[in-house]
């Protein structure tokens, strides 16, 4: 009787621990998320939307702005959002908050009109999705 006590009480444990690390998983990209796409699986923001990063950014500091943001809208964070993993938070010069990957701001691509559109991918040679790390 001690030892079937016992099983139950390791395999209680076992679900425990391995369910706790689902949950991790699924938050190791904040509020983001991933969307399987014709360009493979590539993070998105909370509505689904491709994630794109844009060649002529520097670390930490978008370049778009004006007409190259109407066509790519940052990645808009919130004063309550966290960084998680190799997803912060950069501030543009207009004081507003970007999410970035490693650094590089994130922007969605206005021509994407669903979830898992890709169509900025490679645009101008300057334009790409974030695959899933």
């Amino acid at each position: 009787m001690k030892v079937s006590t016992s099983l139950v009480a390791l395999a209680a444990m076992g679900f425990v621990v391995f369910g706790s690390a689902a949950v991790v998983q699924a938050d190791e990209y904040g509020p983001l998320k991933t969307k399987a796409t014709s360009a493979g699986k590539v993070l998105t923001n909370p509505d689904g939307m491709t994630l794109y990063t844009y060649d002529k950014d520097t670390k930490d500091t978008s370049n778009c702005y004006g007409e190259c943001a109407a066509y790519w809208p940052p990645a808009k964070a919130t004063a309550t959002d966290k960084p998680v993993g190799d997803l912060g938070i950069v501030k543009r010069k207009d004081g507003t908050l970007q999410w970035a990957d490693g650094g590089k701001p994130l922007y969605t691509f206005a021509n994407d009109k669903k979830p898992g559109d890709v169509t900025g991918n490679n645009q101008n040679g300057v334009w790409h999705v974030v695959a899933e790390h």
